[in-house]
């Protein structure tokens, strides 16, 4: 019996043990304040540690949420995130109801060097959010978001998902930044960099971001922005989860018509090459106010095809013209482009990767268009394998590489390799069809989306020149590496 299995096995006995039993020999919830037993959990560096019975009950009454042991009828629901490849059981689940009740998770974990994952909207796509036999922080349950058209700020908690920022900013007539699937949650979205469909003409969400309330690894509440401890502040913004769990965010919002110029068109595959070769050329002249990038996709009837998704910000009339060229190319099978409400577009994906699906994916920045990156593009014949994209440049270029943490400025796009599907009977090819089209791809790609990407590898490489503060950040606020399930810093001690 391997370690993990070992301590999942010890954990099941354990809390059999603590549940108090009733007449009719049936059993109470198991959550903390009712252990009568120790449980198993795994600590920092890799070993077995015991969870004393009076700890999880301290804990337990210390809160205003649930702390949530296995056997519980709420944990297999609470320990579900996104991705359906990622099947792990923690030892206990803190589900927070306030900034307090996270800090009171955050000292637990750091007193006996526990393992910890932070569950915001659960979609870490490399399964960050949940671990085997550690603490999940589970942030579900704060999901507030409320927006003001006076002050252009709206506020999230670190639970809530882009489908209530988008919802409460444009019921102001306003918007910011937000992803391109809405049941995403804010918190690892804005933390890594947050790309959406507007970030041309507004910038990343981690640009628009303009202070946070985050729990650090010494348990403290702490409100960080340009003026209060702006270290922090700067390295929340690009550095993702290494330096604690936020719990709220504030963004600076912009007006806006939700009535846009948008949709998709769609091209055989077989002219997908002229469609490309235009688009290498005409997106170099692009307006801010416009995104539109291509994606290789496989349609319903099993059949590739090319994708062009278009948003365009501003005088839906201005925005046709500068469309026309594109629109003009080939014989589409499909144009759906047109004067239609934000959201249509902001949650056409969410079906397709809906929860529980399974996902392995990887990305690239590109700097520029070539025709060799073209013909790699045009390899790829897998009908597994999706080609998807974020474009970039626009504001996303202007800002200057360490003005934040996230120092990816410099790309005109950036490639996105995704795999969906159903079955895990299928993990292990799907895996490696996506790896084999990563590698065609590769030599054209620069550094990567750590949000997105599976793998991770290379990390102070990929953060390049902002590497060097991030540690001295983590340093300062996580010298023992309490946060490390992301893509992580090493604390400079």
């Amino acid at each position: 019996m391997d370690r993990r299995q070992f301590c999942r096995s010890t954990l099941a006995a354990s809390v059999a043990a603590a549940i108090p039993m009733l007449p009719g020999c049936e059993k109470k919830t198991p959550v903390a304040t009712e252990a009568r037993t120790s449980i198993r959990g795994i600590s920092l560096d890799g070993n077995e540690i015991e969870i004393e019975r009076a700890a999880l009950k301290e804990l337990g009454e210390s809160m205003t949420g649930p702390v949530i042991l296995a056997g519980d009828p709420q944990y297999d629901a609470a320990r579900k995130i996104w991705n359906g490849m990622h099947d792990k059981h923690p030892a206990l689940i803190a589900r927070c109801l306030s900034a307090e009740d996270v800090s009171q998770a955050v000292t637990f974990a750091r007193e006996r060097e526990l393992l910890v994952a932070v569950r915001g909207g659960g979609h870490s796509w490399p399964g960050k959010s949940v671990c085997d036999d550690g603490l999940m922080i589970d942030l579900s349950q704060m999901h507030t978001v409320t927006a003001d058209r006076d002050a252009m700020r709206a506020h999230a908690q670190g639970g809530a998902l882009l489908n209530a920022l988008d919802t409460a900013s444009l019921e102001q007539g306003l918007v910011t930044t937000a992803g391109v699937v809405s049941h995403t949650g804010v918190g690892g979205f804005t933390l890594g960099g947050g790309f959406g469909r507007l970030n041309r003409k507004y910038g990343l969400a981690v640009d628009n971001l303009r202070g946070a309330t985050i729990v650090t690894a010494d348990g403290k509440i702490r409100h960080v922005s340009a003026e209060e401890e702006p270290d922090l502040f700067w390295g929340i913004r690009g550095g993702g989860g290494n330096f604690g769990v936020v719990t709220d965010f504030e963004y600076e919002l912009h007006p806006f018509d939700r009535n846009v110029l948008s949709g998709n068109i769609i091209w055989p595959i077989d002219q997908a090459r002229d469609v490309l070769e235009f688009y290498a050329e005409w997106s170099a002249g692009l307006s801010d106010e416009l995104y539109a990038g291509p994606a290789v996709v496989t349609t319903p009837d099993g059949q590739r095809a090319l994708l062009l998704s278009a948003v365009y910000n501003g005088d839906p009339a201005v925005g046709e013209k500068e469309l026309d060229p594109i629109r003009k190319l080939g014989k589409p099978i499909d144009d759906g482009i047109k004067v239609q409400d934000y959201m249509v577009m902001q949650t056409g994906e969410d079906a397709l990767v809906h929860h529980g699906i399974r996902s392995y994916a990887k990305n690239g920045t590109v700097k520029e268009w070539s025709q060799g990156l073209v013909d790699a593009i045009l390899e790829i014949d897998d009908p597994r394998v999706f080609v998807d994209n974020h474009v970039m440049g626009g504001a996303v270029k202007r800002v200057g590489e360490l003005d934040t943490a996230f120092p990816h400025r410099n790309a005109e796009i950036m490639l996105l390799i995704i795999g969906i599907w159903e079955d895990p009977a299928q993990d292990d090819d799907q895996i490696a069809a996506q790896r084999a089209a990563y590698d065609t791809l590769q030599p054209y790609m620069g550094s990567y989306y750590s949000n997105i990407d599976f793998d991770q590898a290379g990390v102070p490489a990929n953060y390049g020149p902002a590497y060097a503060r991030l540690q001295e950040i983590k340093g300062q606020y996580d010298p023992m590496n309490l946060f490390r399930l992301n893509s992580n810093v090493e604390p400079k001690v």
